[in-house]
């Protein structure tokens, strides 16, 4: 064993954001969370993942609480850990690029209200759609880690993994991190990567994974044995399934160890305990389906994260074509190397899915085509890997030109712009970024605060603000 290896490992506890979003898509409330935030405090974790993700678009969307005021509570909180959250490169936390000035000042506002280390990343693993917000992280003297979209294909060797993470400790990141979203890392290919990583690099590197397809600790346990900084885990009622490995299994793993994290199992069995009646609730209500918890190993031989195989599964049946499953399957890796082998996570994930069930089921290859396929074969969302199949992209774009600059070189600054839209619904400075990531949902959560202040009907809200932009 190297010398560099004999070191406590360090974990990421994502129970408050990932292992949620995960089992029960982002449901878990503020009021649920901050009544076990000290004892969470107390265990010694790396940093504790609160934010980001789709934990903003869920919060205003279906629990109509401010993700600001959230962040802002865990912060009171956490006396001693630090927070982290996932941040979309240029996308911030939306589905679309924005200018510079808004990456910029949404990174400015999360270090403020409360965060320590931003984990960004992109879909493609456009290095050009990170640069702003790694600027912008270590501006405010934050740590920025970037996260490097996991995924397999013939473009993706140790090679353009080892010159990727050089690039990236040159653009000034703090550390990285391996985000292998659909658990396609197995634990061999493990001990490869991070040996590879940690010769390339000196900065710290993290592992991320899913247990969706059942390999997931054992991925951890070579990562740490090959020298990996931290490792992201769920404390046990969270834990397993399309989330984390659960976080007290690992700890007693490496005890007694050159790895051992040194933490305290009363304390985490404590923390479970609270975290358990929340997950039967969850259970009996159905928001926690069963299914999410098993393993599933069509995510290894389709390369297709947990996420996107339910997606696919409720596209076929609105369609009444349940019986084309495998055909979609199937198109899925060609589609995905028609449009350049991106790797499969949000959005593409959504993009390649979607193009292939229509391929599949107008009979034709690419007789309809989304908008966002055009986008991707436009050069709309960055550089890909491979070049995309010219045939596919003269049949799906015709004579247009696709960009080759960075996307967001060509959106002017629009903070000014959103802030004039939304001048009369702001109550705090953050409000203008709600509003510039999910305009109308952020309109609607505005109205709700407002009759909630004045404790009148929302309806009442709407008839004296008819000039709200739509």
């Amino acid at each position: 064993m190297s010398e560099q290896a004999k070191k406590p490992i360090k974990i990421t506890e994502t129970i408050l954001r990932d292992a949620h979003q995960s089992l029960i898509a982002t449901r878990m409330t503020t009021e649920q969370m901050l009544p076990i935030v000290e004892k969470m405090d107390k265990v010694g974790y790396h940093s504790v993942e609160c934010w980001g993700g789709a934990t903003f678009d869920a919060s205003l969307r279906f629990l109509k609480e401010d993700p600001w005021d959230r962040l802002r509570k865990f912060r009171d909180g956490f006396k001693h850990t630090k927070l982290q959250m996932l941040f979309r490169g240029q996308n911030i936390l939306g589905y679309r690029p924005y200018a510079d000035d808004v990456v910029e000042y949404f990174v400015q506002k999360s270090v403020a209200n409360g965060i320590d280390i931003i984990r960004i990343f992109d879909c493609l693993n456009d290095l050009r759609n990170l640069q702003t917000a790694v600027n912008a992280a270590n501006k405010e003297k934050a740590h920025a880690q970037v996260a490097l979209s996991y995924t397999l294909g013939d473009a993706y060797t140790l090679e353009y993994w080892t010159k990727i993470a050089k690039q990236i400790e040159e653009m000034g990141a703090s550390s990285i991190c391996i985000k292998d979203m659909a658990g396609l890392l197995l634990p061999y290919k493990a001990t490869e990567l991070v040996t590879a990583l940690k010769k390339a690099v000196k900065i710290p590197i993290q592992l991320h994974t899913h247990y969706t397809s059942g390999v997931a600790s054992m991925t951890y346990l070579k990562a740490v044995e090959a020298g990996v900084d931290v490792i992201d885990t769920a404390m046990s009622p969270f834990a397993l399934g399309t989330s984390q490995p659960a976080t007290e299994v690992m700890v007693e793993t490496f005890k007694d160890t050159p790895y051992d994290t040194g933490y305290d199992q009363k304390l985490l069995a404590e923390i479970a305990d609270y975290f358990r009646p929340i997950r039967d609730e969850a259970l009996d209500s159905g928001l926690l389906n069963p299914k999410n918890l098993g393993v599933n190993i069509k995510t290894l031989l389709y390369q297709v994260p947990g996420g996107m195989l339910s997606n696919l599964t409720s596209q076929l049946k609105e369609q009444g074509a349940e019986d084309k499953f495998y055909d979609v399957l199937e198109e899925v890796p060609r589609v995905r190397k028609d449009l350049g082998e991106p790797p499969l996570v949000t959005p593409s994930s959504q993009i390649v899915g979607t193009q292939a069930v229509f391929n599949v089921l107008m009979g034709e290859r690419y007789k309809m085509v989304t908008k966002e396929t055009k986008d991707v074969l436009s050069g709309k969302y960055g550089a890909t890997v491979k070049p995309f199949n010219p045939e596919v992209q003269k049949k799906c774009i015709g004579d247009v030109k696709p960009i080759t600059c960075r996307p967001a070189d060509l959106i002017d600054n629009e903070l000014d712009k959103l802030e004039a839209e939304m001048a009369q619904w702001k109550e705090q400075d953050e409000d203008v970024l709600t509003y510039a990531l999910f305009p109308q949902v952020a309109i609607d959560f505005f109205k709700y605060r407002q009759a909630q202040e004045t404790k009148v009907d929302p309806a009442v809200a709407d008839s004296k603000n008819k000039a709200y932009p739509v």
